[in-house]
């Protein structure tokens, strides 16, 4: 493909994606209000412990709104993401884009659920740090703010073994180098987990550099009895 080509090709991956977003984004307005209240439950916080701001009730219907259809959207980004990188692939590699697509997804999604399903873990570790004799009070905006962050971040770094499985298959890296530097990778790994679960008890990160290790060795294991 000329510079043109992938150029055009970029522009129908982007707009394909940003249309796929904004309706499921305006699907996401019609429910905002009891996602919000959803989260809220999740975080274990009541709504007479959240401050409004004069603006902020029009704002947080949008940003849920756009962080919940960038996650129903995702099938749509993701195909279009593997679409506009299969033109560099191989004939054999392009059999297993439609498999990638779903796989992006699925490890998407977990890390969407691992967040939600987390969450009130999360909240009780942060809240461990307040000061003695005092009471925690949100603005809604912020609570939100850090909530639909915390789920995308897991959702991101969940995909952990899709991407190393795609670098296994286009022979960047191997079975036999992960193998390898698997000491740097599990310390890598325990970083990680940490800075997303700050806390001053040893077994929180624990929940998110569990099932990380375990995608890890499993990737690691499928690339060597692939071959890789």
């Amino acid at each position: 493909m000329s510079v043109i080509e992938h150029l055009e090709a970029l522009r129908r991956t982007l707009i394909i994606s940003s249309v796929g977003w904004l309706v499921a984004t305006a699907a996401a307005y019609v429910v905002h209000n009891q996602v919000f209240a959803f989260l809220v439950d999740r975080a274990h916080l009541t709504h007479t412990t959240l401050l409004l701001e004069p603006t902020a009730g029009v704002f947080i219907g949008f940003k849920i709104a756009l962080y919940l259809g960038l996650v129903l959207a995702s099938p749509i980004v993701f195909w279009q993401m593997w679409w506009f990188i299969s033109p560099g692939l191989h004939a054999h590699e392009k059999r297993l884009i439609i498999p990638l697509i779903g796989a992006t997804t699925f490890f998407f999604l977990v890390g969407v659920a691992f967040a939600i399903y987390a969450l009130p873990l999360f909240m009780s570790v942060l809240n461990a740090f307040n000061p003695p004799d005092t009471s925690a009070e949100y603005t809604a905006d912020s609570i939100i703010s850090f909530v639909l962050a915390i789920v995308l971040a897991f959702g991101v770094v969940f995909e952990l073994p899709v991407v190393l499985y795609t670098l296994g298959m286009l022979r960047i890296i191997s079975s036999r180098w992960l193998y390898q530097h698997r000491l740097y990778w599990v310390i890598a790994l325990g970083l990680i987990a940490n800075v997303m679960t700050p806390g001053v008890d040893p077994f929180t990160p624990l929940l998110v550099f569990v099932p990380l290790y375990i995608f890890w060795e499993g990737t690691a294991l499928l690339l060597k009895l692939s071959g890789r």
